[in-house]
């Protein structure tokens, strides 16, 4: 899986996470897992969930929690296969920095050519969000085509990518 991606995307509640975690064990390498959630404490649901996540880690995988510059992560972690869950609460984190959508394109970008340069190895996990109705809001429209557009990005960089389904992985592109 040397320089490598793997895309697993799909919908809410669709497995991403799980087909994620079970191809990161099955690998057999040392595993880097880059939580992408900035916890709120009034969010007892999602507090559950995140719970939930942690404890189907395997014990030995290094967790990275609270850490968006994923270039210096790339460079600073060697010989480790990343687990990157999940790509959309990146992009949502990088908004509410203020960051603008090309900027955030940009900064992926430079992200997947890196992972290419360094000849690292990434599992990237990521929600479809095109899929359902069109959003009324402004800014919510905003999101799911920055979300598209990303998507799209890691998609042609990727050597593998699944679409998750009802827990099925159906496989868009490459193979396992």
């Amino acid at each position: 899986m040397n320089g490598s991606i793997h895309f697993v995307l799909g919908g809410s509640r669709s497995g991403k996470s799980r087909r994620a975690e079970s191809l990161a064990k099955a690998s057999g390498q040392s595993v880097a897992y880059i939580a992408t959630y900035v916890a709120d404490p009034a969010d007892e649901e999602m507090r559950q969930r995140v719970q939930r996540h942690q404890q189907q880690r395997a014990a030995d995988w290094i967790t990275i929690e609270n850490r968006f510059d994923l270039g210096n992560l790339i460079r600073e972690n060697k010989n480790v296969l990343f687990l990157l869950d999940c790509l959309t609460l990146w992009l949502s984190f990088n908004l509410t920095k203020g960051r603008s959508s090309e900027k955030i394109l940009k900064e992926l970008e430079e992200t997947l050519l890196l992972i290419r340069e360094l000849e690292r190895s990434f599992i990237i996990v990521s929600n479809e969000v095109g899929s359902g109705i069109v959003p009324l809001g402004a800014e919510t429209r905003a999101f799911r085509d920055l979300c598209g557009s990303a998507n799209q990005l890691v998609a042609a960089e990727a050597t593998t990518v699944e679409l998750m389904v009802a827990g099925l992985p159906l496989v868009l592109k490459g193979g396992v």
